[in-house]
């Protein structure tokens, strides 16, 4: 019923590119998180710089917050152009057999925001942007949220202190892992339903970015939450593939400048929101906020150690080698 929802949207909505002469290119941009995290904001500025670089030519819309489609279904509604843009995390690309993406999901792979640029922002991301090109798809960008804390309704302070807990993930092979090897049950979810399912009981915990913890008010229905920095949750914007391809060229270019724009200020803009949103959480006073200690950050490092050996053949051995080469290099 959700693919047919999507198709009459689609036969209702979307106009080919040959009427776009008689008004502005339409491009629908849909997401999932609200308006005021990274990613809302990111998506904002690059509305705006599109529609001043083409002088009106397009018109970007904004649907935050899934109000046109949720998780994966996002996916089939770009596939099927009834919208033209979305930024998924680098969790959701199993539907679209690229699971490469999952490598981001590593646990403890990147020490620090340089060393993940290094990837995004170098010929390893590229490559992989352009592959998915065979997906039906066009990989514009990267755009940064920020690194994920885990949160419950106890203290997590030692992994074996998540023994049990039922605990919300991406949908990604990497998280079920991860999660498993701290003796904790997966549950993936849609980043929606999270809010409800916490305060129903449906699931214990779950870990993320402090920006999203804070903007879907997870303070009201979590008691603690532990500064892990143990993955990191990032998107890569993308675009149909036949939509963008039958862009005027100049209309492109325009949009690609406006990309390129968009996502030094998303970069600029994530570590801030997150610090921002961190303080906010201790201030709300409903979530105690624990920094982990050096000795307390080894353990957790050890315990998740086996999940990169584990999901070698399911991401390539070869591409997690890549990555720890150009992390390393000086």
């Amino acid at each position: 019923m959700k693919l047919f929802a999507i198709l009459f949207t689609c036969l209702l909505t979307y106009a080919p590119l040959a009427a776009a002469q008689q008004g502005p290119i339409v491009i629908r941009f849909s997401h999932v998180v609200a308006a005021d995290t990274p990613k809302g904001k990111a998506a904002v500025r690059f509305q705006q710089l599109a529609e001043q670089a083409t002088n009106g030519r397009v018109r970007v819309q904004i649907y935050p917050n899934s109000q046109l489609y949720r998780d994966r279904e996002e996916l089939e509604a770009l596939q099927l152009g009834a919208v033209e843009m979305i930024a998924p995390s680098l969790s959701k690309f199993g539907p679209l057999d690229a699971r490469e993406f999952e490598v981001f999901d590593l646990p403890f792979l990147f020490p620090d925001e340089a060393a993940l640029h290094r990837i995004t922002n170098g010929p390893i991301g590229a490559g992989m942007l352009q592959r998915l090109r065979l997906k039906g798809v066009i990989g514009l960008a990267f755009w940064d949220n920020g690194f994920k804390s885990f949160s419950a309704n106890r203290p997590l302070l030692a992994p074996t202190d998540m023994a049990g807990l039922r605990m919300r993930i991406q949908p990604s092979r990497v998280l079920d892992a991860q999660m498993r090897a701290l003796g904790a049950q997966p549950m993936a979810m849609r980043f929606g339903e999270v809010y409800a399912a916490l305060e129903a009981g449906v699931v214990d915990g779950t870990e993320n970015p402090h920006s999203n913890f804070y903007t879907q008010n997870l303070q009201n229905v979590q008691s603690h939450l532990t500064v892990s920095n143990h993955g990191y949750l990032g998107y890569v914007v993308i675009v149909n593939r036949k939509f963008w391809e039958g862009l005027p060229s100049d209309i492109r270019q325009a949009l690609e400048a406006a990309m390129r724009e968009a996502t030094l200020y998303a970069g600029s803009i994530a570590q801030e929101e997150n610090e921002r949103a961190l303080e906010a959480i201790r201030a709300s006073g409903e979530t105690q906020v624990h920094v982990l200690t050096e000795a307390e950050l080894k353990e957790w490092k050890s315990a998740l150690a086996p999940v990169s050996v584990e999901m070698a053949d399911h991401i390539g051995a070869q591409l997690i080698s890549d990555i720890r080469q150009a992390i390393e290099a000086p």
